[in-house]
């Protein structure tokens, strides 16, 4: 079990797989009160930036699970150097259908929700294991711009316009879901470039170490095509958020 290779190569260097920086992730823990002992589950957790991070500054537990073998031995070691590992614990294992054997406080899926279908099926899945009164995590693209055509949406790698919401339209599709957006932090300019722009030098170093690999022409033409796409298309029109919800 393990994700799309060119997602291994591309992102083996980040810590954070998805445009937020650590400043935005210690901005989203404070905005969401954590008190001590709060129960976390991340589902698509990644390289475990999120929960390692909350475990030393909110005192958090929690439990994180990701396809990727890679992400999943970095995050157990972050959170050996943070000094968390007793706190968090991480899984490899497919999140689709994951449901905790306890509630939890807080529910998250930031930046993996293909893996209930959409925001509407992760949000659902979520849920089965919040307790009362919990909140939910989404993280999610939206259009910054909207697209003036297919092939703009396209360029931003989507699969058409109708693939994601304006920000005041996905707000609302949080309320037609019968929940309260009570907090939200928002990617910047920055966070974008460093997800995007990071993955350059790692493709870079990746084909100089790699020379032979039968992957190294894929990797080759993504390297020399995503800077340029990146800066006329996903730079320009798409955005990034977290989004806490609450059911009403």
């Amino acid at each position: 079990m393990d994700i799309p290779r060119i997602f291994t190569v591309t992102e083996s260097g980040h810590r954070i797989h998805n445009p937020f920086t650590p400043e935005k992730f210690a901005t989203l823990g404070a905005a969401l009160r954590l008190e001590r002992g709060t129960s976390v589950l991340d589902l698509g957790s990644g390289s475990g930036e999120m929960l390692c991070t909350w475990a030393r500054d909110h005192g958090i537990t929690g439990t994180g699970v990701d396809m990727s073998p890679l992400f999943t031995e970095q995050a157990k070691r972050r959170a050996e150097e943070l000094g968390v590992a007793d706190q968090v614990t991480f899984i490899h294992g497919d999140a689709a259908g994951y449901v905790s054997d306890e509630k939890v406080g807080v529910a998250a899926c930031v930046g993996a929700t293909w893996i209930g279908g959409g925001v509407a099926g992760t949000v659902e899945l979520l849920a089965r294991s919040l307790a009362f009164g919990g909140i939910i995590l989404i993280g999610e693209p939206y259009w910054r711009r909207m697209p003036p055509t297919e092939e703009v949406a396209k360029g931003c790698l989507a699969r058409s316009v109708s693939d994601f919401l304006g920000l005041p339209e996905l707000l609302a599709s949080f309320g037609r879901l019968g929940y309260d957006v009570v907090e939200m932090v928002l990617a910047d300019q920055e966070g974008w470039d460093r997800y995007e722009a990071a993955k350059w030098l790692t493709m870079r170093r990746w084909l100089e170490a790699n020379a032979d690999d039968d992957f190294a022409k894929e990797v080759r033409a993504r390297l020399t095509s995503e800077p340029e796409r990146y800066a006329a298309y996903t730079r320009e029109y798409l955005g990034w958020g977290v989004f806490a919800l609450m059911a009403r």
